[in-house]
């Protein structure tokens, strides 16, 4: 596979051709994935058509991430090809199944998961992604939930001491994710999603969104991809990705999640946080100096621990890893071998 990388890779990512084989202390191993520059998978979007505006994509992305129309044909399109195959053959395996079986029922939804840390840019991808895949052909319906709606309320989370742990994973409640993705699976109607405000920094109680039996749904949140540990007696306890039929993992250097969290941090103190019902509003009205030390510290000693200890080892287990440069555009992609 060729490892050229596009001409606008800064120097320092243009260095060594990102590869999880020389990811183990210097020792080679044999990569389950195969890997791409953006140029090398641009060629795959073949005539998939574009069917996002400049605007609209403007209106997808999140604050401070810069994708563009060009991203959309550089990586997105070839993504929306790709999973339009892996959709159809998910029905087709259905159907042969339910005739083997000698079983009816509808399809059960195609379920994406995407993981990746926190400022790198999981929303935006899923957005953009919930808008192409809905405009195929066959018009299916997509519907998109973060898990943000699953964490434990503020007031369960500082009765558990975990309050400093929000976004761990021990800091959601894994039985309703598990419960949530299992009802879609099965193809229940009127499925409740929690909804979570980031005005309030709060799950919003009693709130919900309606989930009625889409055909492709969008799971994504930072810990998606985290597996239980495994038990001695064999019973079975379910992953949160045991109910997706494809997943994404958002990734970068450690040094360029830092920048751009710090940089959003920054202009949400210019921005949302001047609402007074923001749970932040107080960082809004300290100096710049200040709010920086407060973003540099939320940083080290919860986001990055975070992303060491349990985002990060994830990433392994995806079926395809987008990993950014510098400057925010994909850079680079793996594709897990069949």
């Amino acid at each position: 596979m060729l490892q050229n990388s596009d001409k606008n890779t800064s120097a320092n990512d243009n260095a060594v051709f990102w590869d999880d084989s020389k990811d183990h202390g210097g020792i080679d191993t044999v990569s389950p994935f195969l890997y791409f520059s953006s140029r090398e998978w641009e060629q795959f979007k073949a005539d998939t058509p574009l069917t996002l505006s400049e605007d609209e994509v403007r209106r997808l992305r999140s604050l401070n991430d810069p994708v563009s129309l060009d991203e959309v044909q550089r990586i997105y399109l070839s993504l929306s090809r790709l999973l339009y195959s892996h959709v159809e053959s998910a029905q087709s395996l259905f159907q042969q199944r339910s005739r083997f079986l000698n079983i009816t029922g509808e399809k059960t939804p195609f379920i994406i998961g995407i993981a990746g840390s926190v400022a790198v840019g999981k929303s935006t991808t899923a957005r953009i992604l919930k808008e192409l895949l809905a405009r195929w052909p066959s018009s299916p319906k997509v519907d998109l939930v973060t898990t943000d709606g699953f964490l434990h309320s503020n007031a369960e989370l500082e009765n558990r001491g975990l309050m400093k742990k929000k976004g761990f994973p021990e800091s959601y409640n894994v039985k309703e994710v598990l419960r949530f993705l299992s009802d879609i699976k099965a193809g229940k109607s009127n499925v409740h999603a929690p909804l979570y405000s980031h005005i309030h920094y709060d799950v919003l109680p009693d709130k919900f969104s309606i989930i009625d039996q889409p055909d492709i749904l969008i799971f994504e949140g930072i810990n998606v991809l985290q597996s239980s540990d495994i038990v001695k007696d064999g019973v079975a306890i379910p992953f949160v990705s045991d109910y997706f039929d494809f997943s994404i993992f958002i990734d970068a250097k450690k040094e360029y999640v830092e920048n751009w969290y710090i940089e959003r941090f920054l202009r949400l103190r210019d921005t949302a946080f001047r609402d007074p019902a923001s749970f932040f509003h107080r960082y809004s009205q300290i100096s710049e100096e200040e709010a920086l030390e407060y973003g540099q510290n939320l940083w080290n000693n919860i986001n990055l621990t975070n992303l060491r200890e349990n985002i990060l080892p994830t990433r392994p287990r995806a079926d395809l890893i987008l990993r950014k440069g510098s400057n925010h555009l994909v850079k680079q992609v793996a594709l897990r071998k069949l």
